[in-house]
């Protein structure tokens, strides 16, 4: 009998030394890190004039701090400084990079143009989408609308929460600060198309032609009824782009030709539309589509009114396109639950946009990790799982590869069912 418990012993031994993760020889942040190339933070650098700027704390250094920093969700400057100054000899073999001063950090956030960070940003993303084509457009986007032969875009802002005796560039209410990050999402890859950091003074309508600046011809475009300005939806429709938004609650409007005479399911009305008020016709003289339909909001049903200038569509085809609106707040869940932008390091409009363009960067490097190792659990499992071994030198895509206590795909990205309503 002891002879067979040792033997049984030894096996288990056996199969647990298996699953050890694979080693390498850098370690986990500069494989991440990596991703960067190696020549574009001193380009930008020298184009923005940040390089001007830079003497004993580097542009790359400043760019590996801020990254360090919302990895491991640092909550002050001293936090990053201590983390990064005790880890110096493996930092060093990061290019070279160094750790900051409480004092250089503070005064490069709020000197160094952040311009570079966001030229960074679209640059990497930019160049990971040329490294693996399917990253530019993931299989669970074509599932998710593959009705759609085109592309189809969400645009939305969320709330970034400041301390108001400490921002009084970004008062938002008598006794709050905000800043605002509109952004226009692209639901088949689930990536920023553009993105906007702002105030929060001003409202979403007065920032929709600048988020929808970039949509090209037949693409289609959805947002919320924060977003409705009628002279920018008409420029939309000039420029043959298909929308799908809410009628605000005070819309008026003339009844031209009714496609539905009766409520036929969750569908109560389908009618083709003109403005009524005399500077909402002036800015839309165009006809609009009004559908009306029954939805599901926090299990009990409502009426929904949704406009579009898309003629051809069916009226449940309209309401499930403004369903997957839901995608984008998605997206910001996502950004928010893992990486900083609770606190942050600086007080500054600078600072700030700094630390929200870093961690757009990061989460484009983790969404890329995971589309190359098929990473299939949340990614907020994968932000934890990374943050845990930042130092050790261990091989990124076999550990996400190897990782998972349990069998089976998980929801990675949104699906259309964990939208608002689910009625239609």
């Amino acid at each position: 009998m002891p002879l067979i418990l040792c033997h049984s012993a030894g096996v288990k031994n056996k199969t647990k030394t298996n699953n050890t993760p694979t080693p390498h020889k850098y370690s986990l942040l500069r494989q991440v890190l990596n991703y960067i190339p190696e020549h574009l933070v001193p380009q930008l650098a020298r184009q923005t004039g940040v390089d001007d700027k830079a003497r004993s704390f580097s542009p790359w250094s400043h760019v590996v701090s801020l990254i360090y920093a919302q990895l491991t969700h640092a909550i002050g400057l001293n936090d990053v400084c201590d983390g990064l100054g005790l880890s110096s000899g493996p930092l060093s073999a990061i290019r070279g990079a160094t750790a900051p001063s409480r004092n250089s950090l503070s005064y490069a956030n709020k000197h160094r143009d952040a311009t570079m960070a966001e030229q960074l940003f679209w640059k990497v993303l930019e160049h990971l989408q040329a490294l693996h084509p399917r990253f530019a457009g993931t299989k669970a986007g074509k599932r998710l609308m593959h009705r759609f032969q085109r592309t189809i875009h969400v645009v939305d802002s969320t709330t970034l929460e400041l301390v108001a005796s400490c921002m009084d560039w970004a008062k938002h209410r008598r006794r709050k600060a905000a800043a605002k990050c509109h952004l226009r999402l692209n639901l088949q890859s689930f990536l920023p198309g553009f993105a906007l950091i702002d105030t929060a003074k001003d409202h979403d309508n007065k920032r929709a032609q600048e988020v929808c600046a970039g949509i090209k011809k037949g693409e289609i475009v959805v947002f919320d009824k924060a977003y409705v300005d009628f002279a920018h939806l008409a420029h939309l429709d000039n420029r043959e782009v298909f929308w799908v938004t809410r009628a605000k609650d005070n819309f008026q409007c003339r009844v031209v030709k009714r496609y539905l005479r009766r409520p036929k399911g969750n569908i109560l009305r389908d009618d083709i539309v003109e403005l009524k008020g005399f500077y909402s016709k002036k800015d839309y003289p165009q006809r609009l589509r009004r559908v009306r339909a029954l939805v599901e909001v926090d299990g009990r049903m409502q009426e929904m009114e949704f406009l579009t200038n898309n003629f051809a569509w069916s009226a449940n085809t309209v309401a499930e396109l403004y369903r997957c609106r839901w995608q984008i707040e998605v997206f910001f869940k996502q950004i928010k639950q893992t990486l900083q932008l609770a606190d942050f390091l600086g007080q500054s409009a600078n600072a700030v946009r700094w630390q929200v363009w870093m961690a757009l960067l990061v989460y484009v490097v983790l969404r890329f990790l995971a589309c190359v190792s098929h990473w299939h659990h949340s990614f907020i499992r994968l932000w934890a799982v990374l943050r845990s071994v930042l130092w050790r030198k261990l091989d990124a895509l076999a550990l996400l590869k190897s990782y998972g206590t349990a069998d089976g795909h998980f929801r990675y990205l949104a699906q259309p069912e964990q939208a608002y309503f689910a009625g239609i």
